[in-house]
């Protein structure tokens, strides 16, 4: 069976969202939609439900042992979408902080070549609601650090509302980015970015969550900082191994 475009929406206790969520997606008039729900053994019985859903919908399941970690949901869901013949692929977070009304809009703009459209906090017309001022400082200040050190073009690093054409997932490896945090997110625009693949930030407006609880941890924090680390220290070493061979070259 082959579908042109999925949505990977990552669960872990979202049994409050989920059943609406997808309601509301399948209600923005997308055609040849499917969804893939990954979920990492929710306690709350959100694989339960996903499981009545793929009765109801073209949903699809993938149920893991335990809290494996974001980054690693979406690699195995790119290669899922991939080998059912996805064109486009969305990634989406099951709290509604990303808003469905948003997905023609992303995919819109794939459709018009854009490798990477990112559902973008951080240009003009985005917004974020329901954060306070300490949670504001923190986030904008993680980014300026990574796009700094990085040399990142894009404004939004950390947006989790994208939406991929498949060919760029093609292009560069994502099976050897092993952070599984919201540093994931940073990593796929970095390597994007780096491959010289077009991205593209279209505006949204962030809903902070109403129901559950937030999955952001000290871990994916800790994680963050040491990726973007590492990312530096790579990115340095290249730029002198291109410079000792331009040296070369001209001797």
């Amino acid at each position: 069976m082959f579908m042109k475009n999925f949505i990977i929406l990552p669960t872990y206790n979202e049994k409050e969202n989920l059943a609406e969520l997808v309601m509301e997606i399948f209600g923005q008039g997308i055609n040849d939609l499917s969804i893939l729900i990954i979920d990492d053994n929710s306690p709350d019985g959100t694989g339960v439900l996903a499981d009545e859903l793929s009765q109801k919908y073209p949903v699809f399941v993938i149920h893991r042992r335990g809290k494996l970690g974001l980054g690693s949901a979406y690699r195995e869901g790119f290669d899922y979408c991939l080998d059912k013949g996805a064109e486009y692929i969305f990634e989406m977070d099951a709290d509604f902080s990303h808003d469905p009304k948003d997905l023609p809009r992303l995919l819109s703009a794939a459709k018009d070549g854009a490798d990477l459209v990112i559902g973008s906090r951080k240009i003009k017309g985005g917004q974020i609601i329901g954060w306070n001022w300490e949670r504001h400082l923190y986030s904008n200040g993680a980014m300026f650090f990574a796009r700094f050190l990085l040399n990142l073009k894009t404004r939004d690093i950390t947006a989790g509302f994208r939406c991929f054409c498949t060919n760029a997932l093609k292009k560069i490896d994502y099976s050897k980015i092993k952070s599984n945090g919201y540093a994931f997110q940073i990593e796929m625009v970095y390597h994007l970015e780096k491959a010289g693949l077009k991205i593209v930030e279209a505006p949204v407006t962030f809903i902070d969550r109403q129901k559950g609880q937030s999955k952001l941890g000290q871990k994916d924090i800790r994680e963050f900082f040491k990726t973007i680390l590492n990312l530096k220290i790579n990115r340095k070493a290249f730029l002198l191994f291109i410079k000792s061979i331009s040296r070369h070259k001209t001797t």
